[in-house]
């Protein structure tokens, strides 16, 4: 038997007790798998928030000492074009709502249009509020429940739409899930024409939807589990079946080309092959979960439940899909054997692991790396420019589809009471500090209206405040920074509008922390799998440069409105505040698959044979294909998501789907072999003192070889485990 190393000691040990992992991932997806249908109802809509923030004590302190009237209060839009609030057909609407308001449990007390003051001038439009009396998670399910409740008990000629924060984020949630879904329907039977074109054959192309179906239900139950624990984001889902299935290709690419070539190729009998296969190709998938999973976590460090518990999820589905891919799959090459190869196309070759086609380009950029190498950097900066003018902003209005309540409602309640009505502000203050308070909001220039102080339970008082310009504007924002600084200092300030600029700056202020710990995490994982400082270095900077390009052209899209006519959306002027953080990390992860695919490679060849032509050529050679294939499969499965009907599905299909087409076609398959022939043996150099601190890793299978006349005098090739 060939000497194998941990991984692939282990992938043997699962070809060889194929049964007994077969019997374990059975239990595994049959027992998660029992709560997994239980995950879509348990999963919260809200927790779009900045923990520890003003706006947030603000809520807290509304809903306790004003009896459930903080943000996420139910609102209703009662509207009628014709009729009055004195008309019978309209007064009788208003009474019927506040009666449905009233029969749930989730809404506190009901405060009619006259009590409230919600009445418009004209008398067209009123304001119905529900009381929370419940958390902000279980208010955005009791919207969901009565938006459409609330319209069916309206009179003729007369509407009723739940707006306000818990109708937005229903209405909000609900499509962009319905479209994500739509998206992922659609990207199915594209993904699996890519992947039957890539593996030459029915049976391997199956084996990635395998690991993602395996990955997904094991997710889902533990998702469901987490929930009893601690609220977790419907969005955590959506990711995670995002990335499951983009992982479950990737490895299974990388993981079955290696082991037909083994099998086929080498003519190695089914358990040596699948151990080779594990300790080369299974190794780099290691490096590469470890890296997305970094990546991922990083997110962590933003302070807002709906962002930790979105990363979560992927988390999750990437650790099942990791683990799928060491044990789960090369059991079932093992039972497979020669039969992976089963229902082939005509030209497929099998057993053909180095790629003639990718051999040539490998040799055409050795001999041409200015020329090639050069208009991919001109590109990718040429692209990247734009993003050093991005604006960020939390969503606004227009992400919700048109003709739903909530926008609806917004456009209405607008309409009659002004621009910031829709942000109305909250300023919760002590009862001895009112007089102060109420002097400093009449004075200020930037508010429409300053209600008067209501008091409530603690000693505390709440003054409603109307801006003259829309929740999602920046005055609105500079409004709300200016009244906490010159308010008396007991005086807080929030609201919903509020409530999305607390989370906005929350975001800028963890954006570049969240990037370097990306960054650096991400050098020391590609130092300690390729031993080579210079070439963990251009991995990372080629991912940051691929991913400054996708944001430049966001910003053209997103922010400028280019192809917003070809792509169905309005532009609001800014890319969504989460884009730069969690784009980000999602596009480095992803990129680093690439990255540790085609290193892996060129590592393998450099240990066995000293060479940088072979190792830049080999390495092209024999993960172009994967590269190529995974990258195509990627692009056509986001860019489904960016014709998407809402706008966020839009940004991330489009960010994801550019970074993605970037990255694999001109960072790894080009400019990342160019630095590999420019930098010659210097790419793997590694310093003595480094040497003796990294622990030992390497890509080669078996002994390592002799010392090549080529080694470098820090360290040779052979020295490498």
């Amino acid at each position: 038997m060939s000497a194998f190393g941990p991984i692939g000691r282990l992938g043997r040990f699962a070809a060889l007790h194929r049964r007994a992992v077969f019997i374990t991932w059975a239990i595994v997806a049959v027992g998660l798998g029992f709560l997994a249908p239980q995950v879509e109802t348990a999963l919260s809509g809200a927790g779009w928030q900045a923990n520890g923030s003003e706006s947030v004590a603000v809520r807290e302190a509304a809903d306790k000492a004003f009896a459930g009237s903080g943000s996420y209060a139910i609102q209703v839009a009662v509207h009628s074009d014709e009729l009055t609030a004195a008309d019978p057909a309209f007064r009788r609407t208003v009474a019927r709502v506040g009666g449905v308001l009233a029969a749930d449990p989730k809404v506190g007390r009901v405060i009619p249009p006259a009590a409230g003051g919600q009445v418009s001038r004209d008398g067209h439009t009123t304001v119905i509020i529900g009381t929370a009396a419940a958390s902000p998670n279980e208010m955005v399910a009791a919207a969901n429940d009565l938006k459409g409740e609330v319209a069916a008990v309206a009179a003729p000629g007369v509407e009723a739409n739940l707006t306000g924060a818990a109708g937005m984020w229903s209405d909000f949630n609900e499509a962009n899930r319905e479209a994500m879904m739509k998206s992922e329907l659609f990207s199915w039977p594209v993904t699996l024409a890519i992947l039957v074109l890539a593996f030459g054959s029915l049976v391997a192309a199956g084996l990635p939807l395998l690991l993602t179906i395996v990955g997904l239900i094991a997710s889902a139950g533990v998702l469901y589990l987490g929930t009893l624990i601690s609220p977790i984001s419907i969005w955590a889902m959506n990711f995670a079946l995002m990335f499951a299935l983009a992982l479950g290709i990737d490895y299974a690419l990388f993981i079955v080309m290696r082991f037909r070539g083994a099998l086929f190729g080498q003519h190695e009998n089914i358990h040596e092959a699948v151990g080779e296969t594990m300790d080369t190709a299974g190794k780099a998938v290691l490096f590469s979960g470890i890296t997305v999973l970094i990546s991922l976590s990083a997110v962590m460090l933003v302070p807002s439940p709906a962002f930790r518990s979105m990363a979560l999820g992927i988390m999750i589905s990437v650790i099942f899909i990791l683990a799928a891919t060491l044990t789960l799959l090369p059991a079932v090459l093992a039972k497979l054997g020669s039969r992976v190869d089963k229902l082939s196309l005509p030209w497929v070759h099998a057993g053909e692991h180095r790629s003639p086609r990718f051999a040539r380009w490998g040799e055409r950029l050795w001999r041409h790396p200015f020329a090639f190498g050069g208009v991919a950097l001109v590109v990718l900066i040429g692209l990247a420019i734009p993003v050093l003018s991005l604006k960020t902003g939390m969503p606004s209005i227009k992400v919700v589809p048109k003709n739903d309540p909530s926008r609806v409602g917004y456009r209405q309640v607008s309409s009659a009471f002004g621009p910031g009505a829709p942000g109305t502000l909250q300023v919760v203050v002590p009862q001895g500090q009112v007089g102060p308070t109420l002097a400093g909001l009449r004075a200020d220039p930037s508010l429409a209206s300053v209600g008067r102080a209501l008091p409530g339970r603690e000693g505390l008082a709440m003054i409603q405040v109307v801006p003259t310009t829309g929740p999602s504007s920046e005055a609105s924002g500079a409004t709300i920074d200016r009244l906490r600084a010159e308010l008396p200092a007991a005086a807080l300030v929030g609201g919903p509008s509020a409530e999305n600029h607390d989370l906005e700056t929350a975001l800028s202020a963890k954006t570049p922390l969240v990037i370097g710990v990306v960054l650096g995490l991400g050098f020391l994982l590609l130092l300690i799998a390729f031993q080579a400082p210079f070439v963990a270095a251009i991995g990372v900077l080629a991912n940051l440069l691929s991913t400054g390009a996708a944001f430049g052209v966001a910003k053209l899209i997103f922010q400028d409105g280019h192809l917003s006519g070809l792509l169905g959306f309005e532009p609001q002027g800014f890319l969504d505040a989460w884009g730069p953080v969690f784009f980000f990390a999602m596009i480095f992860a992803i990129a680093m698959d690439y990255t540790v695919f085609l290193l892996s490679s060129a590592r393998e060849h450099w240990e066995a044979t000293g060479d940088p032509k072979e190792a830049m050529i080999g390495g092209l050679a024999h993960s172009g294909r994967v590269i190529l294939a995974a990258g195509a499969v990627m692009v056509a499965v986001f860019f489904t998501f960016a014709l998407s009907g809402p706008l966020p599905p839009k940004e991330m299909g489009m960010i994801l789907g550019i970074a993605v087409l970037l990255d694999a076609f001109l960072v790894r398959l080009l400019l990342l072999p160019v630095f590999l022939r420019l930098s010659g043996k210097s790419a793997w150099w590694l310093p003595g003192w480094l040497d003796r601190v990294l622990p030992d890793v390497h890509f080669g299978h078996g002994e390592a070889p002799g010392p090549p006349a080529a080694a470098t005098p820090e360290r040779t090739p052979a020295a490498v485990r």
